[in-house]
């Protein structure tokens, strides 16, 4: 199945509306199934009651639009004000957000929203940290597909929102070539016909792996798991050959926050992290009940 684009716009990413309204509905289905059981039980007659979203801990904004969405697309009547906008720094204790309306709607959307909100901004903030990290080198800070099911698309949308930026959304964006793709081959590869409009990326393990792609003059070629010092060479032999400006390299492997200022030195055009979205924990945050109904 193709994965749905949540998000529009190469420079300023915003959340495509069609897209995330049937998003919603599916994620809201999953996880209420018949109804809200518990709320239901205890409060057989919902009340009006006001709510707020705190931040538990200092983070990166991202999700607060998208909260409101899921908040708004279980019962239009709740009101929903964000007090700080997508992409801002926030603050231990800070109010994100104020709902107002029925108690049961916001009780039984609580969660979904509350965990997008805070894994989308756990995405953005360590997105920050590297970006922020490998100043003032040019090199960008990319994603890459090792992402949760189903949310590859917002996952990306928060790399964005930290000022990192995307590789391939998907399998058919581009001609990827990996070591796996070449051991099966064999030694004998050659580039094969590559459709109109692709771009081609190879991936390279070692300086000998790193010449033999430049031969085949491809817009990417990776650098997979390899010391700085060969990373190095290789950005110094391919700044020498005439056509070196129609070739970017990828530093990829083994790059964390302790060691990503060394990758930038060496020249690379981009490095990619797989930590931004495999491995992330989510913020801390909580949606807590205004005692005084209004």
């Amino acid at each position: 199945m193709a994965c749905a684009k949540f998000f529009l716009s190469k420079n300023k990413p915003r959340l495509n509306n069609q897209k995330i309204k049937t998003f919603i509905k599916n994620i809201l289905a999953e996880d209420i199934g018949r109804g809200d059981i518990t709320t239901q039980l205890i409060l057989p007659k919902a009340v009006a009651i006001k709510a707020k979203i705190i931040a538990k801990e200092d983070f990166l904004l991202c999700g607060i639009d998208l909260a409101g969405k899921i908040f708004k697309a279980l019962d239009s009547s709740l009101k929903f004000k964000p007090l700080s906008k997508e992409g801002r720094q926030v603050h231990v204790n800070q109010v994100l957000a104020l709902i107002t309306g029925n108690s049961n709607s916001i009780l039984t959307a609580e969660r979904v929203a509350l965990n997008l909100l805070a894994l989308l901004s756990a995405v953005a903030t360590k997105t920050a940290e590297f970006v922020k990290k490998i100043q003032p080198y040019k090199t960008k800070i990319i994603d890459t597909r090792k992402t949760i099911a189903g949310l590859r698309s917002l996952q990306k949308y928060a790399v964005k929102i930290g000022g990192g930026y995307n590789h391939r959304m998907r399998l058919d964006e581009m001609v990827l070539i990996k070591d796996n793709h070449l051991k099966i081959k064999g030694n004998n590869f050659k580039l094969p016909k590559i459709p109109k409009g692709y771009k081609i990326e190879i991936e390279t393990q070692n300086l000998k792996e790193f010449e033999f792609a430049l031969k085949l003059k491809p817009d990417i070629i990776m650098l997979d798991n390899m010391r700085t010092q060969d990373i190095v060479k290789a950005v110094s032999m391919k700044n020498n050959l005439k056509f070196s400006h129609l070739i970017q390299l990828e530093a990829s492997g083994g790059i964390h926050l302790g060691n990503v200022k060394k990758y930038a030195a060496t020249g690379v055009d981009m490095i990619s992290v797989g930590e931004l979205t495999d491995s992330i924990a989510s913020v801390d945050i909580s949606l807590e009940i205004d005692s005084s109904r209004y």
